[in-house]
């Protein structure tokens, strides 16, 4: 499991974020720096592994004169040794080489680098197959480049290589030889090298360090091009600790028995590598833990860092709690939960009396006075089958000169949620619901979630609405905002709502349909909903041709047993017209509000802006596909939507190598992020990219995301409802930064979740076959889609009953030929040849380690059928209903 990213709400667990004091070795005497110190120094004095922090002085000045560098810390997953921030200026991203370079800095935190001499920069091999990245070691494709897939189905990739790139697919994350070891490639006669620093401070401690590792380019790298050299840096200062300082893993003894070290210390040993190891107290550790160490090896337990001295090469630690059984649904979650700050603890008193007390509630008579009566209109919700937090509904309704009056009806979620309430604290700090396969760890307590603000059927709700008139063809007449109170008429599925669309003449039997209320008819229901569809069908056309994005990856979503909870089976989630319906008219109505605001209060609006893909990788992209002969334009949003939708057949190759192309395009693309209008000075940057339109923000979703809430609050005072929002810019955009960052954590717990559910399903029910295409092409292994399950795996030529392998490059491109023992004495052996795009059949199967699985290649020729066909009746979890927020942030 990799856990990198953010911030914990963990108090109870123990030292509050910050405090660097640590219960333990200090008052027991020696700790565990001062004890190695003197075992590595014969003066006994102490000798620093790390380099002291710059003061927070000396750090502003160099970020001023621009000789310091902050940007957020990305660890590979897979070679922990390995670490980049993004380049300010868009291009090839800085290389931090090694533990001791890193200074204690963990995944996702801000950290402020100094540049080091030119003669330390990394080589980068221009035409290297085995190119390491720059790329976002978890990628992120925003939410609106990606249908509204159920949001707790989003992974991408489910093993721990989760990135591919041009031709190396995977950046290297996952070594070759299937060990994790960095090999050193000869450059041009020159080693590929690492910062002139011995790398006494790697995690592995007892790893000798070899001549190799702290070499020094040679006066040779003169000769190389620019762009082979790679910009390395040290960092010298946090600016702030976004890894939540906690981690899952294992209890081992310490080894050398006869140690002061032992009588007071454990190892604890992460499961994520990124995470050093950390000497926990014996004294926080289980009774009999030092008697019987073996009765827990397969314990998963959570430890907070709360100490790393400079001349120590672990942290210090406290044991927060035992989690239960390795490998098991329930403690692998809470450590996921935990890992990444979510907090999934009960509300308290305190927040649940901010709720209205007297229940059932009903709207209060005042509120009628204030709010546009909708009670009598024909409005519904389209949702997953298993939703229970509504947020939205739609309404169309046919006027006598062609035109419709259309309606999206989002909850007033800030009617219940008074500004600086103990309510209002706790939404702010979790900023959005996070959604899990089984799950779902809510952002308001459930009698909000569930009941107030659902827009639940055949009752009396407070919503927010957006109403135009619009011509069939979807152009805007006319548009209206305002307070308004509706009664849903019935609760439609996704389903129900294809199966109309699908059955546009003949009429739908009851039996089929939700209860529908009395003063509705499923026929009026029925045409609304054909209406809605045929509108929002020219909108989305516009969009397109306007220059908007999509990149539809590959979701899974699981059929769990109702007893036990374990995955039954698994299916690739189907996004169809009633999706893109909804998605449509969410769209059109965050694109309104976010105007209304921004025109409203200019320098205080919260909105949501993409940048552009990074230049770097996109350069490479393109060399890529050029070096492939795939007419792929890359020159804008819509033009390369356009090259996706036009390249490909609808056979079945063509939308594999469609799949493979849409996951390698998703690579460059930036994160969508929330802002204050007032702090970023040129509009040009305000854009959203794969949207393609000025402005953009989030409206539509206030029962799960904080943003929205904050939104409701500046339409309310842009309409003149309420007083003006009493925050200034820069506060504003500190909770747009949280808001960034809780997302980007729910993002990455959602994947986990998925990708837990995967490795549980392999486990239970595998080995799993399925047709993959492949990706990348390595000297000794390469990468595939894996179609049936959108998974991505690495392939080890190593782990093959192979008789030899030989990699070539033909032209520019990557070829391995494989020649498979016969298992037959008297046959030829099987040549195959491996090349990008190459159809392949791969079995995945659970390695003995718990939730790890790999991925082998069927020996050409032999039969078998591919794993288990989809099932029909698969049961969709709890999502949130908001179409174009499918898959990340």
């Amino acid at each position: 499991m990799s856990h990198p990213d953010y911030r914990m709400n963990l108090r109870p667990l123990g030292t509050p974020r910050g405090v660097s004091a640590v219960a333990g070795p200090h008052d027991i005497g020696a700790s565990p720096g001062d004890k190695k110190s003197k075992n590595r120094s014969t003066r006994g004095k102490k000798k620093s592994i790390f380099e002291t922090y710059m003061s927070k002085e000396d750090v502003s000045e160099g970020l001023k004169r621009g000789t310091l560098i902050q940007g957020v810390l990305r660890i590979n997953p897979k070679k922990f040794h390995e670490a980049f921030i993004p380049s300010p200026d868009g291009d090839r991203d800085i290389f931090i080489d090694g533990v001791v370079a890193r200074n204690r800095a963990l995944n996702g935190d801000l950290v402020v680098v100094k540049l080091l001499p030119e003669e330390h920069w990394k080589v980068v091999k221009p035409e290297s197959n085995d190119k390491e990245t720059e790329a976002a070691y978890e990628s992120d494709i925003p939410e609106e480049l990606c249908g509204h897939h159920l949001l707790q189905q989003s992974l991408k990739s489910y093993n721990d290589s989760p990135d591919v790139i041009v031709e190396a697919q995977f950046d290297g994350s996952d070594s070759e030889d299937g060990h994790g070891i960095t090999q050193n490639v000869l450059v041009d006669g020159v080693k590929k090298l690492s910062v002139c620093v011995s790398e006494k401070g790697r995690e592995d401690g007892d790893a000798p360090v070899t001549k190799d590792e702290t070499t020094c380019i040679s006066q040779d790298t003169r000769a190389l091009s620019e762009k082979s050299l790679q910009r390395s840096a040290k960092v010298v200062y946090i600016l702030e600790k976004k890894h939540s300082r906690a981690a899952t893993g294992f209890l081992k003894l310490l080894a050398d028995k006869n140690s002061e070290l032992f009588r007071k210390y454990a190892l604890f040993s992460p499961s994520d590598h990124r995470v050093p190891r950390i000497y926990v107290p014996l004294k926080d550790c289980p009774q009999d833990f030092v008697a019987r160490p073996k009765d827990y090896a397969n314990t998963l337990f959570i430890c907070r860092i709360v100490d790393w001295k400079e001349d120590c090469n672990f942290a210090l630690g406290q044991l927060a709690k035992s989690l239960g059984q390795a490998g098991e649904i329930e403690p692998e979650t809470e450590g996921i939960l935990t890992e990444y700050g979510v907090d999934f603890s009960d509300f308290s008193s305190e927040v649940l009396e901010c709720l209205p007390q007297g229940l059932p509630w009903t709207v209060p008579p005042e509120e009628f006075s204030k709010r546009r009566d909708l009670r009598k209109d024909c409005i519904f919700t389209i949702d997953p089958s298993t939703a229970r937090d509504l947020d939205d509904a739609l309404s169309c309704k046919p006027l006598a000169d062609g035109n419709f009056k259309v309606g999206v009806h989002i909850a007033d979620v800030s009617y219940f949620v008074p500004e600086g309430s103990d309510l209002d604290k706790v939404a702010a700090e979790r900023a959005t619901s996070v959604y899990l396969v089984q799950k779902v760890v809510p952002m308001l307590p459930r009698l909000l979630c569930e009941e107030l603000c659902s827009l639940n059927p055949m009752s009396d709700k407070l919503t927010f609405s957006v109403i135009w008139t619009l011509t069939p063809e979807g152009k805007i007449l006319d548009e209206w905002f305002g307070r308004t109170i509706i009664r849903s008429c019935t609760k439609l599925s996704y389903e129900h709502a294809q199966s109309m669309i699908e059955s546009s003449t003949e009429k739908i039997p009851a039996k089929e349909l939700p209860p529908i209320s009395p003063e509705h008819s499923s026929e009026e229901v029925h045409q609304a909903v054909l209406n809605l569809h045929g509108i929002a069908k020219q909108l989305r056309q516009q969009r397109f041709v306007d220059g908007a994005l999509r990149l539809d990856q590959l979701k899974l979503a699981f059929t769990l047993d109702h007893e036990t909870g374990l995955p039954q089976g698994c299916h690739i989630y189907e996004y169809r017209e009633s999706n893109k319906l909804v998605e449509e008219f969410m769209l059109l109505a965050n694109m309104a509000v976010a105007h209304k605001i921004h025109r409203a209060f200019p320098e205080q609006a919260l909105l949501r802006r993409h940048p552009p893909p990074q230049t770097r990788m996109l350069s490479d992209l393109v060399e890529f596909c050029d070096q492939m002969g795939l007419p792929v334009d890359f020159s804008s949003a819509g033009a390369l939507n356009k090259s996706l939708t036009q390249t490909f057949g609808d056979d079945k190759y063509s939308l594999a190598r469609k799949e493979v192309l849409t996951n390698m395009c998703s690579r460059p693309m930036q994160m969508a992020l929330y802002f204050c209008s007032g702090l970023l000075q040129d509009p040009a940057q305000f854009r959203h990219y794969a949207l393609n339109v000025p402005l953009y923000t989030h409206f539509t979703s206030p029962i799960r995301r904080f943003a929205d809430v904050l939104v409701h609050r500046l339409l309310a005072a842009a309409l003149g409802y309420r007083e003006r929002l009493d925050m200034a810019p820069d506060t504003l955009q500190k909770q747009a930064d949280h808001c960034n960052d809780r997302r980007m954590a729910s993002k990455r717990v959602q994947e986990l979740s998925t990708s837990l559910f995967f490795a549980v399903l392999v486990k239970e029910s595998g080995p799993l076959e399925s047709e993959a295409m492949v990706m990348g092409v390595l000297k000794q292994a390469f990468d595939v889609l894996v179609l049936r399950y959108g998974v991505q795996k690495r392939i080890y030529c190593n782990a093959l009953a192979l008789r030899s392998h030989h990699f070539q490059k033909v032209g520019k491109k990557p070829e391995l030929t494989l020649v498979w023992e016969p298992e037959d004495m008297e046959q030829e052996p099987a040549q195959q040849v491996i090349t990008i795009f190459s159809l392949v059949e791969v079995v995945l199967q659970a390695e003995s380690t718990a939730l790890k699985y790999s991925a082998i290649l069927k020996r050409p020729g032999t039969q078998g059928h591919l794993g288990p066909e989809k099932e029909e009746e698969e049961e969709e979890e709890e999502s949130d209903g908001e179409p174009e927020d499918s898959s990340t942030s």
